[in-house]
């Protein structure tokens, strides 16, 4: 009996509304624990706070790598998704200015689960490099915006200020670092606008 195929005209199904809460969930959970107790966490664990079937957890991240991997591109689309949300609702000045606070936090929160990413095949610095391109797609967008609407010097390269903005998390082995990447992500917007 021959195979049947989808036709090129038919929708791809997309994840039951149940199974994507499930995976998001799962998602939740596991960032909680893995920042908590590292890579060694039990999944049953996290099966028991998801309230999940261990098959669900399963048939959604076959592997502990998978679900590691999983939890850090989760927080990266949520980071990126953020971009076009503060976009649509903020002046241009004011959603770059927002989007760059939650970049920090981001970063904050991927320096609890860096020793769980670390355990991952490439480890950390893999799914970090992985992850730019999306990061600095949103960023160009926003600050672009900016410069566009005259909230920016029109000479910046939003390069540049991707760059600077970055280059404030070589601060992260410092106590407090999160207020001073705050008061220098201001210091940075202050110091790209227009002169006259």
């Amino acid at each position: 009996m021959p195979k049947k195929t989808l036709s090129p005209t038919q929708p791809v199904r997309r994840p039951r509304a149940d199974a994507t809460r499930n995976r998001e969930r799962i998602l939740e959970v596991a960032k909680e624990v893995f920042t908590r107790v590292g890579a060694t966490a039990s999944l049953d664990e996290i099966v028991r706070r998801s309230g999940v079937g261990s098959g669900t957890l399963y048939r959604h991240f076959p592997t502990r790598d998978a679900l590691i991997e999983a939890v850090y591109r989760s927080e990266v689309e949520k980071l990126a998704a953020a971009g076009p949300r503060f976009a649509a609702s903020l002046p241009p000045l004011e959603a770059l200015r927002a989007w760059m606070l939650l970049f920090i936090d981001h970063v904050a929160g991927k320096m609890l689960i860096v020793p769980a990413m670390d355990t991952v095949a490439g480890g950390s610095s893999r799914l970090i490099l992985g992850s730019r391109d999306l990061i600095r797609t949103t960023f160009s967008s926003l600050a672009q915006r900016a410069i566009d609407h005259g909230d920016l010097r029109y000479d910046i390269d939003a390069n540049d200020l991707l760059r600077a903005l970055v280059g404030i998390f070589h601060t992260t082995y410092e106590p407090g670092w999160e207020q001073t990447a705050r008061r220098l992500v201001d210091i940075l917007i202050a110091g790209s606008r227009p002169t006259n």
